[in-house]
């Protein structure tokens, strides 16, 4: 029989890893409180559709790194991708309308059918959060701030720099559209297949494109900046003179996109030059058209996302959890005893490991093993004494303690 192992592109989150997992997520769930955000949990998975719809038939993910089945049931589902899909699908069939301005965040596992590498796997996990109906600049400025205040609560906002740029809005964005591809079809000839393909359907997505060649021609483009209107000009520098205000450094990058229409204004990453090729760490936009390209009403919106797994490489190490205390009883008779004991001490707050069995050397070298601080000792010399031998595992020096002081001893001297 094969061994078993974890499904290429998954891994199990273990130790330091988990520990490492928990601090993020934690860190960024307390901070987005304190700004207004509230939780939601979308399910794993939904109808195909409602990620058709939102990132593309013609996109990536969608045509390539989707998990899509048919149940049993005859439908077809997916499991998530991303997480805005999810979110605006919850504020349509939940009827949030009457709830706006709405602020949710969310985290948990998404999928993609990629090639594994360093910081990204087919199963990974993101934290992100939403603002839906707010059409002001405001919001662009806020959603911001919330993600670099949860990097600078993880220390490691330092070794991060903010790109920012501005689509415009549906006047602008056309007018850009209409030059660059006119620019792009003077020089189709040297464009790469995926280019030349997304010309016709996505033709802003060419300006991010990994191709050497693509890049080249790419260099020479248009610059969203010539095409904007007077409207877009002042929402940009709007959200820009609110990160001056706030004292989040940025640097305008003209090549930062969004390829689907329902994307204006605001397009913003986090990227640092830390984790090798892949960079970036938190992205996100304002996608004023989402809502509506699902089939809801018009609603405002803007957001991020960000990878647990990159952020928790750029992290310190957590603290390791508090050493446990091992309880250890020698012979049957003490064994209920040390049940109660364990119990009355956790619920105390300490950490409490059961000697289950084996001779007390045996059970002695698991304490060690488990890096306890204390054994407590419970033999029939002390049951019948009402006490408890407690013995300091790092000095070897041990005291008997009475069974209802043991709590107070322990927490004494540690």
């Amino acid at each position: 029989m094969a061994k078993l192992q974890p499904v290429r592109g998954t891994h199990d989150l273990l130790g330091e890893d988990a520990r490492r997992h928990r601090h993020v997520v934690e860190t960024a769930l307390g901070t987005a409180a304190r700004y207004g955000f509230s939780e939601i949990q979308t399910p794993i998975f939904e109808f195909t559709e409602v990620f058709a719809r939102t990132l593309g038939e013609t996109s990536d993910v969608v045509s390539k790194e989707m998990y899509t089945f048919e149940d049993r049931g005859g439908d077809r589902v997916t499991l998530r991708p991303e997480g805005t899909a999810g979110v605006a699908r919850a504020f349509i069939s939940e009827g949030l309308t009457q709830d706006l301005p709405l602020k949710l965040f969310y985290q948990g596992p998404m999928f993609r059918y990629e090639r594994p590498q360093k910081g990204r796997q087919r199963q990974f996990h993101q934290i992100g959060v939403e603002l839906l109906g707010v059409p002001a600049p405001q919001a662009d400025i806020e959603v911001i701030t919330v993600g670099a205040d949860i990097l600078d609560a993880l220390g490691i906002f330092d070794g991060i720099i903010l790109e920012l740029n501005t689509l415009g809005d549906t006047e602008s964005r056309g007018a850009y559209r209409t030059a660059l591809v006119a620019y792009l079809m003077d020089h189709r000839d040297g464009l790469s297949e995926d280019s030349l393909r997304r010309l016709e359907v996505n033709p802003l997505r060419i300006l991010d494109s990994k191709d050497e060649g693509d890049r080249a021609i790419v260099a020479n483009a248009p610059s969203f900046g010539d095409y904007l209107n007077e409207a877009s000009r002042d929402f940009y520098g709007t959200v820009k003179e609110g990160l001056d205000t706030v004292g989040i450094p940025y640097r305008q990058n003209d090549r930062l996109v969004r390829g689907l229409d329902y994307y204006c204004h605001t397009a913003y990453e986090f990227v640092t030059d830390k984790l090798g090729a892949q960079g970036t760490v938190m992205a996100g936009g304002r996608y004023d058209g989402l809502v509506e390209t699902m089939g809801g009403p018009s609603t405002p919106g803007v957001g991020w996302a960000a990878g647990i797994e990159r952020i928790a490489m750029m992290i310190d190490a957590p603290a390791a959890p508090a050493r446990p205390v091992a309880v250890i009883p020698v012979g049957a008779e003490a064994t209920i005893t040390a049940i109660k004991l364990s119990h009355d001490l956790r619920k105390s707050g300490l950490a409490v490991e059961m000697g289950y069995s084996g001779n007390l050397g045996k059970r002695m070298k698991r304490a060690n093993k488990l890096g306890a601080s204390h054994a407590v000792i419970l033999g029939e010399t002390e049951l019948e004494k009402g006490v408890a031998t407690v013995r300091d595992l790092d000095t070897g020096s041990q005291t008997e303690v009475a069974l209802d002081r043991i709590g107070d001893h322990l927490k004494a001297g540690s």
